[in-house]
Order: structure tokens, then C-alpha cells, then sequence
């Protein structure tokens, strides 16, 4: 390259996406009885934080239902049958999305 050549840079931040705030969902009074549905999004290793989680619950709280969930493809596509599923079936959740 010779002295005074201009070369094109880019910018690699590019635009982040507008958020829609939402509030968090009340809490259970307790979790005694209740099914809590333990949602692997398939991102690095969220199965096995998950996997751990339900054995603190076998081990704890026994009185609590936990079901493993996959949602059906990767983290970055939605999976509206599996929301479903939670509502229908569930008293709680907890996503996994990573670390």
C-alpha cells in the first residue's frame, strides 16, 4: 500500500434492536406442589446448568414437578408451541440462555 492510499473501514457495532419493556411475572407463594418446566433454549451448555437444577429440586423440594423442555430449534427462533405448553401445563419456568 503506498503512502497516502485511503482504505474503507466499517463499522462492526451495528444498530441494536428497539426493546419493548415488559414486567416480570408475579411470583409463586410457594412452590409446593407446582410444576416448573425447566426450558433448555439450546444455548452453550444451558442443558447442563438445567439438568443440575432439577436435581436440586429432586433433592430438596421434592413436592416439585419439574419437566425438562427443549424448545424445538435454536435460541434465536421463537417456539410459540412450547410457550403454549408452559401456560397450559405450568406454574413457572425457568429459561435457560446461556452463561
Amino acid at each position: 500500500m503506498a503512502r497516502g492510499d485511503k482504505i474503507r473501514v466499517l463499522n462492526p457495532m451495528g444498530y441494536p434492536p428497539k426493546v419493548t419493556y415488559q414486567s416480570l411475572s408475579p411470583r409463586l407463594d410457594q412452590l409446593d406442589g407446582k410444576t416448573i418446566y425447566l426450558v433448555d433454549c439450546r444455548f452453550d451448555d444451558s442443558e447442563l446448568l438445567l439438568m443440575e437444577i432439577q436435581n436440586w429440586f429432586h433433592d430438596r423440594m421434592p413436592s416439585v414437578r419439574t419437566v425438562f423442555k427443549r424448545i424445538s430449534s435454536v435460541y434465536l427462533k421463537d417456539d410459540p408451541a412450547t410457550w403454549e405448553e408452559i401456560k397450559a401445563n405450568g406454574d413457572g419456568a425457568v429459561i435457560g440462555v446461556g452463561h
